[in-house]
C-alpha cells in the first residue's frame, strides 16, 4: 500500500534531493532572523508582559467567530499606520497569506503576471486562481510590458495583477520596483509586492522597498512577520475595500483558526523595535559589506543584500559543501531544485545583525579552502 511512497523517496535520494529535518547546530548563516530579534530580550519581555495582562495563547476560533481578539485589531491598526497603508489584515503565516491573496482577489477573466522566480507560495496561489496566469522572465521589465500591452489590447476592462518580490529569497537581488510600478499605473494593473525579505531591513524604518508606494490604490504589499520581525504570521497591506472583500470571500481567512493573540501582541512590539532599529540595520549592512569583500576576493559574484547565494550547479556538490561547512561549525543549507531552477543548486548564506565580524571572517576562510576541495 505504501510502496509507491517509498519508491518516490528512494528516487529523490538517488538524485541527492531527499529532504530531512535537521536540528540547529553551528553558527547561524541560514535563518531569516535578519535583525536578530527572534531571541531578543525585548520580544521575550513583551510576550511575558502580554501573558501577565491576560492575552491568550490561542484564539479559539476563526476571526469571524470568537477568534477575533483586540490584539489582532490593535496590531492591524498599528501596522497600517507604520507602513502607511489604508488597511492591514493579519494572517497566521506568509505562505498562507500569499496563497490567500492570489486565490481570492483575481477573478475569472482577469490576468496574473508573475515574475518567474516569485515565492512557491505565490505559485501555489496561481494554481488555485480562476484568473489566467502567465510568467515573465526574472526582472525583465521589457517582457512584462509586452505582456501587459497584449492583454490590454483585447481586455480593456479586466483586472490585471503583477506579482513580484521586492528582494528575492533565493537570489538575493532586488526587483526594479520603480519601473514595474510605472507599468502598473500605465496599464491599470494592481501591483502585488511580496516584501518578505525586505521587511525590517530595507526602506525607511525597515518599511520595505515599496514604502514610497504605500497608500496608492493599486498597491498590495505583504510583510511576513517571522523573518526580520522575529515573531510569526504575515500582514497584508491594501486598500480597505480589498480588506473587506478578503474577509468575505477568502476561504483560508474565513475558515482558519485565527493567529495567536499572543503572537499579535509580540508583533506589535516588534514593529516598534523595527521603527527604531537603525543601529541593527547599520550592523547588518556592515556584515553585508564584509562578506562582499571576502567573496569578491574569491572571484564570486555578490548581491549586496543579506541573502548571498553561492551557485554550485550540481545537487550533490551543494550537499557536500553544506555538510563540510557543518563540520567546520557553520549552519548553511544546500538549496536544490525544485526550489531553484535545474542546474543551480546552491549554498544560501544569510546574514544577521547579531553576527560577530569574526564569524563572517571565519566562514569565508572555511569557504576558501572548501571551494578548492569540492571543485566541480
Amino acid at each position: 500500500m505504501l510502496s509507491r511512497y517509498e519508491q518516490a523517496l528512494e528516487a529523490l535520494n538517488r538524485r541527492a534531493r531527499l529532504r530531512a529535518l535537521e536540528g540547529r547546530a553551528g553558527i547561524d548563516f541560514t535563518s531569516n532572523d535578519y535583525l536578530g530579534l527572534a531571541e531578543s530580550e525585548e520580544l521575550k519581555s513583551a510576550l511575558i508582559e502580554a501573558l501577565h495582562r491576560g492575552v491568550p495563547v490561542g484564539a479559539g476560533g476563526s476571526r469571524l467567530l470568537r477568534g477575533n481578539h483586540p490584539e489582532h485589531e490593535a496590531l492591524e491598526e498599528e501596522a497600517k499606520n507604520f507602513f502607511g497603508a489604508e488597511s492591514a489584515l493579519y494572517f497566521g503565516a506568509g505562505f498562507a497569506a500569499n496563497v490567500a491573496l492570489i486565490s481570492t482577489l483575481p477573478q475569472r477573466g482577469d490576468l496574473v503576471l508573475n515574475d518567474a522566480l516569485v515565492h512557491a507560495s505565490t505559485h501555489e496561489g496561481l494554481g488555485l486562481t480562476k484568473a489566467a496566469t502567465d510568467a515573465f522572465a526574472h526582472n525583465d521589465v521589457t517582457q512584462l510590458e509586452d505582456k501587459l500591452r497584449a492583454f490590454r489590447a483585447s481586455n480593456a476592462e479586466a483586472r490585471c495583477f503583477i506579482a513580484v518580490e521586492s528582494l528575492y529569497s533565493m537570489d538575493g537581488d532586488l526587483a526594479p520596483l520603480a519601473e514595474i510600478a510605472k507599468l502598473a499605473t500605465a496599464y491599470d494593473a494592481i501591483l502585488l509586492v511580496d516584501e518578505a525579505h525586505a521587511t525590517g531591513v530595507q526602506g525607511p524604518q525597515g518599511r520595505g522597498l515599496a514604502a514610497h508606494l504605500e497608500g496608492q490604490p493599486n498597491l498590495i504589499s505583504l510583510h511576513t512577520c517571522g523573518k526580520a520581525l522575529g515573531v510569526s504570521g504575515a500582514l497584508i497591506l491594501m486598500p480597505d475595500i480589498l480588506r473587506r472583500f478578503m474577509i468575505n470571500r477568502c476561504r483560508s481567512f474565513i475558515y482558519a483558526t485565527a493567529p495567536s493573540p499572543l503572537m499579535a501582541a509580540g508583533l506589535r512590539t516588534a514593529l516598534k523595535i523595527c521603527a527604531g532599529a537603525d543601529d541593527r540595520r547599520t550592523a547588518l549592512q556592515a556584515r553585508i559589506a564584509q562578506l562582499n569583500t571576502h567573496l569578491q576576493k574569491l572571484g564570486l559574484p555578490v548581491t549586496g543584500t543579506q541573502i548571498q547565494p553561492i551557485v554550485l550547479g550540481a545537487d550533490r556538490r551543494a550537499l557536500d559543501m553544506a555538510q563540510a561547512l557543518a563540520r567546520e561549525g557553520f549552519d548553511i543549507r544546500a538549496i536544490r531544485p525544485p526550489t531553484v531552477p535545474e542546474g543551480t543548486a546552491r549554498l544560501r548564506i544569510t546574514l544577521s545583525a547579531s553576527l560577530a565580524p569574526a564569524n563572517v571572517d571565519a566562514l569565508c576562510h572555511a569557504l576558501a579552502h572548501l571551494m578548492q576541495e569540492h571543485a566541480a
